[in-house]
């Protein structure tokens, strides 16, 4: 089979309003593809950055996939919460990045979001605090219903990390920077 590792970091997050920031983040695949070793979810650290700085949480990303096909690619999904001096988390932030198709090192910045809610939510939201969620959180990496949702950005999250793809030759599958 056609192997696929992921290796690298989630750097961290800027431009959230809120402070006291942390992030929890999965990596999604199709039926295509079996976990052969690593870890496909997690949460950082708490990071309370200065004003105007990146929230650096260096999140160790390695994730090695077998695959029988391309179809169900790798995506990574977030969610951005923040920490009250009560130790109560709130929601700042949803996103999620597709894995590039070509081995090589990226750097990917992945733009954050939340439902903008109902005016009801919005208005509770101001006044007892806490943003509006998504019931179903696969939303956020599946295709469809993602596009009627009516949201607004919070955040960028940074990622970098390197690809390696071994096999997938065998198979008649060429990347676009690979010498041709």
């Amino acid at each position: 089979m056609a192997e696929v590792h992921i290796l690298g970091q989630i750097v961290g997050g800027s431009n959230f309003s809120n402070k006291n920031i942390f992030c929890k983040w999965g990596v999604q695949t199709g039926q295509n593809f079996e976990l052969v070793e690593g870890i496909t979810e997690g949460q950082t650290q708490i990071d309370h950055p200065f004003e105007d700085e990146m929230a650096v949480w260096a999140q160790p990303l390695d994730v090695h996939f077998a695959c029988r096909g391309v179809t169900g690619w790798p995506k990574l999904h977030f969610q951005v919460w923040s920490q009250d001096v009560h130790s109560r988390n709130d929601i700042c932030g949803y996103g999620f990045c597709h894995v590039p198709t070509s081995p090589g090192m990226f750097t990917v910045e992945c733009p954050c979001w939340l439902p903008e809610g109902t005016d009801l939510q919005q208005l509770s939201s101001f006044f007892v605090g806490g943003a509006p969620r998504l019931k179903h959180e696969d939303v956020v990496y599946s295709p469809g219903d993602r596009f009627r949702l009516m949201t607004k950005s919070t955040g960028v999250i940074h990622v970098h990390f390197q690809l390696v793809l071994k096999n997938f030759e065998k198979y008649g599958v060429r990347f676009s920077n690979e010498d041709v």
